[in-house]
Order: C-alpha cells, then structure tokens, then sequence
C-alpha cells in the first residue's frame, strides 16, 4: 500500500519547504521537495497545510491499570493521536505500581492491544528493587522514572535508596525533583493558617522554587557522582535554569524536559482556573514562565512533553488538601505550541525540535521522529488557518475537562499517520490499527 502527501509544507531538521512524502506501508518511502506527484495508491492533497513528524511526549499518565475511572491506555492514546502525539513513555505510579518487570510486560501486553499510538513504560524504582530494574532490557525499556518528591505509596526514594539507584542504574533515570522535606514543613504552615480550605494561589508557595531547587541540585550531584545518566523532567522555575547547560543535547550526561502547561500558565491564572491547573510542580510567576521559554531557546532544557495526569471532575472540585495535582493534556500539547509560534515566541522548525527530533535523540528512540526515507512513517498534518474552540464536547479524555476549555487556537490537526496508518483524520479514528513498542538504540 502506498500513500502519497503531497504539496504539504514540510517542517523537518530545521528547515520548511514545499514536498511530497511517499509511504509504502509502514516506512517513509521517499521525501520529494518541489511538486513532483509520483504514483501511489491513495493521494492526499496537503496544500495549505504543514506535515511535520508525530510529536513524541516522554511523560505520560495513562491510569491504566488500577486508575481507569480517570483515564486508560485506549482513552487518552486516542486523545493523543487527535492531537498529533504519535509515541508516548507513560509513568508508573498505577494501581499496582510499575516496580516489577512481569507488572512492566503486562502494561506492554495491553498497549499493544488498545493503544492507537507507539508506546512505551517506565520502569519505577522504589527504594528497595534496585535488582528487578537491572533485570529491564535498555533497548526494550525507556528509562527508571525515580520520584524524589512525594508520590504514591513507597515510589519516595531517598537516603540510602538514592545512592543505590544512582550507582547502579543501567539506563537513563527521569527524575520528579521536589524536596519533600521543605514542602512537608510549607504544608503545616498553610494548614495552620487555613486548614482544609487553603486557597490554590498558595500552590507555588507550598511546592516552592527552594522545593525544586534543592531537590534538582541533589539529582545532578548524584549524576555527576556515578556518572549516571540523568534526565530531569517538568523544570518549572527560573532558578533551576542555572543548573543546566546550553546547546545541542548531543553528548549531554544531564538533560532535562519543560511541560507546555508550565510554558503557558502563570501564577496568575489559578485565580481563574484555580484546582484545573494545579500541578506538581506547581506552575509559578510570570517570571518563571519567560525564563523557561528563554532555556528552552538555549538549550539549557531539550524537550517539551505534557506530564499529561487526568483526574475527574469530582476529584478536582475538592477542597486544596484533597484536590489530586494533573490534569489532561496531551490533545492540545502540539497547537498549545503552534500557539506560541504564532505569538512570536518561538518558530515552527524550533516547536518540530523540541516535540519531535529531540525527544526522539534523547532516549535514542531506533527510526522515529524525523521525516527521513527508511523511518516509521509517523507523521502529522496540520492546518494553520483552522481555529479550533477547547470545549467539552469536542474532548477525547476520559475525564471529560481540559485545562484549555475555552481557549481558541490557531492550528488544528487534520490527519495523524502512526506506522503508515491513518489513524485520525478529522475528528474521526480508524482502531484497526495498534501502537507499536518503542525501540531504543542503547
């Protein structure tokens, strides 16, 4: 089967022309700059729109299993491909937690027969099973996701448990960086002051920048101790930024990931979304939010992902305390971003980088994320002149909200390729086709 896009605008390594791109089963044929139209079975008219490779979001919370009410692996990886997300790394904190390899396998048996986009699963360390991650394939397996802020059950790892983990670790560890020490004591203070009913402005007072600062600085020491290879996820304030060098992340032992809600929120914004965007980290000032675009820019941070967490309705119209932190994103990560392209912040070649070709050098994902002949054919076209309204009834998440309800952007996606096959097309699904496992050249 062969598929022809053709007249698209093409955004690919740092450059925009006008092309074709053949598709002959699940492969990327060939790339045809100009207006050559070769021979092919089906024949996708692309003008006026741009194809760019499918977003890969490296941070993830599916709720699948255990957490279902929220969420699952079905639900929110179609939510995914609607809005371009092709490949997706999803977080262990479930019900059980993701601390064993057959607990692992299991989640890879099920994705494999629900899920629309390519996939694939953290490994979570706690601060005994150090022997059970080193028994994970690093070709197979995307990394160790280590929580060194508050999590569910015993995913806290500290002490004794951090220096294991960091000595030991076989492949990349992601870390949560939050000192639970210092939000603990922020905690009390504000309960003494408000009880159950702290206002959710306090939110970045209580996971403070001190919180994230400290906790950050112990994962880089770590790191540079051991030699580890680190990647720090969900960066949210200015002072963070100086613990990350600049440049190209090829060659880095230290990387880290910025989230679009903390690119596009500021502190100001609770007072309108209140508990809808409350995360950990928490989403600071307005000044944290520029000097995360300008890190971004320079490279101090390498890749843009979503910490996509879903909770209900019911769950987030709770009182500070009781309110989970998350919230729904991966629909809307990609024309957040496109967004920002058109506000002048940053430009479409540099938004293809970050979502795109970085995530994918990173973690040495094998033949994605770059539209090149002999790679997966996950691709995205994308229409600049469609506006699209965030509004409940055009949401594909489980949990029925997003953050971005009555929000207007610019861009829309109107057709996501995963393998070569046409998955979304204009707010329908094809789900004869399934996601396939992420590979890693490691």
């Amino acid at each position: 089967m062969k598929t022809l896009i053709h007249h698209a605008t093409i955004i690919n390594e740092g450059r925009q022309f006008t092309g074709s791109v053949l598709i002959e089963n699940d492969l990327i044929a060939s790339v045809i700059e100009g207006n050559e139209v070769v021979a092919a079975d089906e024949n996708i008219d692309a003008r006026g729109l741009l194809l760019i490779p499918g977003v890969i979001d490296d941070q993830v919370h599916f709720r699948e299993p255990g957490l279902t009410h929220k969420g699952d692996i079905y639900s929110e990886s179609k939510a995914a491909v609607a809005g371009g997300v092709t490949s997706y790394m999803e977080m262990p904190n479930t019900i059980p937690q993701t601390v064993t390899l057959q607990l692992l396998e299991d989640k890879y048996k099920r994705a494999s027969e629900v899920s629309l986009a390519n996939y694939s699963f953290y490994m979570g360390a706690t601060n005994t099973n150090i022997d059970e991650i080193l028994k994970a394939d690093p070709k197979n397996v995307c990394g160790i996701k280590c929580f060194m802020g508050s999590s569910t059950g015993n995913m806290l790892v500290e002490g004794e448990g951090l220096n294991t983990l960091f000595k030991n670790a076989h492949m990349l560890v992601a870390t949560h960086c939050e000192e639970e020490s210092i939000i603990k004591a922020n905690q009390e203070k504000w309960f003494k002051k408000y009880g159950e009913d702290v206002p959710v402005e306090q939110h970045p007072l209580i996971r403070s920048e001190e919180a994230c600062y400290k906790s950050t600085l112990k994962a880089i020491g770590l790191s540079e101790k051991f030699g580890t290879r680190l990647h720090v996820l969900h960066l949210s304030t200015a002072k963070e930024m100086e613990l990350f060098q600049p440049g190209d992340l090829n060659g880095k032992n230290i990387t880290s990931e910025v989230c679009v809600h903390h690119l596009w929120f500021d502190q100001d914004d609770y007072a309108l979304k209140g508990n809808f965007i409350k995360w950990n980290p928490s989403i600071k000032t307005a000044n944290d939010k520029t000097a995360l675009h300008k890190a971004l820019k320079e490279g101090r941070i390498d890749v843009v992902a979503t910490d996509h967490a879903p909770h209900t309705l019911q769950e987030k119209r709770n009182t500070y305390y009781k309110a989970p932190s998350g919230g729904p994103l991966v629909q809307h990560s990609l024309a957040a971003m496109l967004e920002m392209v058109k506000q002048g912040i940053f430009t479409y070649e540099f938004v293809v980088e970050k979502m795109c070709h970085a995530p994918a050098r990173l973690f040495k994902i094998e033949k994605r994320a770059f539209i090149r002949e002999g790679y997966k054919a996950d691709l995205v076209l994308v229409d600049p002149n469609a506006k699209l309204l965030v509004e409940k009834g055009n949401l594909f998440y489980k949990c029925g909200w997003s953050p971005f309800e009555g929000e207007t952007f610019s861009h829309q996606v109107t057709h996501t390729f995963v393998n070569g096959n046409l998955v979304y097309h204009s707010g329908l699904f094809s789900e004869i086709y399934k996601g396939e496992r992420l590979r890693f050249m490691r």
